[in-house]
Formats: structure tokens, sequence, C-alpha cells
């Protein structure tokens, strides 16, 4: 029986997209059947606005910054979630990275 499994989104910009993707393929993720490393990604924009107080690795507070960033998705089973969203911390530049979590639901086999 497969493992309950989580898909993670992440955004990073262009440039750190390969570094915090082998994180997180380290931690465990992107393992589908007989297949490792894989991955979706999607080329976009990424904007936001710091706030007074913010460290950015990129902009200034007050400033709004818009920027090419990709989007990725990987598959993980439950159970890694932890540590793969820890490994997408330590591996990501910005210091509050934008991911989400989403659980999927249970498929009958075929």
């Amino acid at each position: 029986m497969t493992p309950p499994l989580d898909v993670l989104v992440f955004y990073s910009p262009v440039e750190s997209t390969e570094d915090v993707l082998a994180a997180v393929h380290a931690a465990g993720a992107g393992a589908i059947g007989d297949y490792r490393e894989c991955a979706f990604l999607t080329r976009g924009t990424g904007q936001f606005r710091p706030l007074a107080g913010a460290h950015p690795t990129i902009g200034t507070p007050g400033d709004l910054e818009r920027l090419p960033e990709d989007r990725v998705e990987v598959v993980l089973e439950r159970s890694l979630r932890g540590a793969v969203v820890a490994a997408l911390r330590r591996a990501h530049p910005y210091e509050e990275p934008a991911f989400h979590v989403i659980e999927t639901a249970t498929v009958d086999p075929a």
C-alpha cells in the first residue's frame, strides 16, 4: 500500500531554485515509485513588499519588489513533511520563504 502523500509547493528566486530543490530532494521529496528527483517547475513573477523590521535578501523595506521566480511542486511521503520543510527553510535564501503543503487524497489502486 502506498503511504499517505503530500505535495509541497514553494516559490524561489530563479538563481536559487536548483539549490533549494537539491535540499528538498536530499530530504526525501520527489520520490515516485522507481523515480527520484521528480519535480514540476513553472517560471513566473513573484511580488512582495518587505515591512519595517524585515531583513530581505532582495529589496528594501517599504519598497514593492517584483522578480522572476520559479514555482516548484514535489511529492513527498507525509511522514517526511517535517524534515522536507526544514530542509526547504535551511536552503531557501529568503527570510520568509513562501510555500504550502497539500495533503493528497488516498487513491484506490488501479
